[in-house]
């Protein structure tokens, strides 16, 4: 059984920071591309930050220069160290594990972040 279970979550002021934190276990995680999504109050998900199984790394164009995703192989677990919080960051954020783009994934079931201004 697949299983992504985030951490980390909170209210935190705007400026602030937040630690998330997914284990993935049931799947090879090394063999994995992992990564972060996040949906707003009556918006769509979007994409925070995918990581490769070499490490490559893609962000939101709305949150680079303030989150750093991360991956530990040898802890089955990925990261997202989000800094300089704005309320507009303010929703749930969904871990992901998917082998290759073509097939369609695992999702965490998400934990929210509230930014207060």
């Amino acid at each position: 059984q697949v299983q992504l279970v985030e951490s980390g979550g909170g209210l935190v002021q705007a400026g602030g920071s937040l630690r998330l934190s997914c284990r993935v276990s049931g799947i090879i995680f090394r063999n994995n591309e992992v990564g972060w999504y996040r949906q707003a109050p009556g918006k769509q998900r979007e994409l925070v930050a995918h990581i490769t199984t070499g490490g490559s790394k893609k962000y939101g164009d709305s949150v680079k220069g303030r989150f750093t995703a991360s991956r530990d192989n040898a802890k089955n677990t990925v990261y997202l160290q989000m800094d300089s919080l704005q309320p507009e960051d303010t929703g749930v954020y969904y871990c992901h594990a998917r082998y290759n783009r073509f097939t369609e994934g695992h999702w965490g079931q998400g934990i929210q972040v509230n930014v207060s201004s």
